[in-house]
């Protein structure tokens, strides 16, 4: 038996990198997934991708700084495939690795709306139903710059700060409704998220970067997707609140 076999899951930023093997391991372990990005012709290609593999799969676009967005994604998913049983939190922007001294309002906002709020309002639309189930797994991808203060600019480390709180608050606080809340930690990971990156801060970027030359290696989006496989199934019923960081051991040092 599969491991998510009758579950359904939606996977936010699923038209590349983490998002979309997850998307794929998750389709390939017997879930039905909505694929969800703001490019719909990659996650097309996506859900294409699944269903050639004999997977279940529907693509949306969805911008999950829109709660309308937001709210037609969940509303899709349940009207779909019945119901909601895994929600993944991956869809997220870079910030040019501005330092505070050089920050706008407007790119704090930009960041927080993809990075944070985004997946408030996710969890938000999606736990009424994990309620009345008494179950359901959420699984945010938030970052080692979620754990350490320079791995990007300041509003990128602060947006993964406030991801991985948000995680061990709703962990907590729904434990006894049968939810369980997880965040995964990645390092650098081999993603096109640095097309989120016009024109980094020079300033920022040296920062940022000072402490790369320690990092073992990068990963494979599919070395992530195994562990939100985990998070999502059985195998993980002990596991709320917590963040699993992988990065090779970058952080370890």
């Amino acid at each position: 038996m599969a491991k998510l076999d009758g579950k359904v899951a939606v996977v936010t930023g699923a038209a590349s990198g983490m998002g979309k093997a997850i998307a794929a391991l998750y389709a390939k372990e017997g879930a039905k997934v909505v694929a969800s990005d703001l490019n719909l012709e990659g996650v097309q290609q996506t859900v294409a991708e699944i269903e050639a593999a004999g997977g279940k799969a529907l693509a949306v676009q969805a911008n999950v700084a829109s709660e309308e967005d937001v709210q037609h994604l969940i509303d899709t998913a349940v009207k779909e495939y019945g119901t909601l049983d895994i929600l993944v939190n991956n869809a997220g922007i870079m910030d040019n690795m501005v330092p505070a001294g050089d920050l706008t309002d407007a790119l704090w906002e930009k960041v927080f709306a993809v990075n944070t709020t985004g997946p408030m309002r996710t969890i938000r639309k999606s736990l009424p139903i994990f309620i009345e189930k008494g179950n359901g797994v959420i699984v945010n991808v938030a970052s080692v710059g979620g754990l350490n203060g320079s791995r990007a600019g300041a509003a990128y480390t602060a947006s993964k700060h406030a991801v991985i709180g948000l995680t061990k608050n709703v962990g907590f606080q729904y434990a006894l409704k049968g939810i369980r809340c997880n965040a995964i930690a990645p390092g650098g990971v081999e993603t096109n998220i640095g097309t989120t990156m016009s024109e980094p801060n020079a300033f920022g970027l040296e920062r940022a970067m000072s402490g790369s030359a320690i990092n073992p290696r990068s990963g494979k989006p599919e070395e992530i997707a195994t562990i939100a496989l985990f998070l999502a199934s059985d195998d993980a019923s002990f596991v709320n609140g917590a963040v699993i960081t992988a990065d090779a051991g970058w952080t370890a040092y």
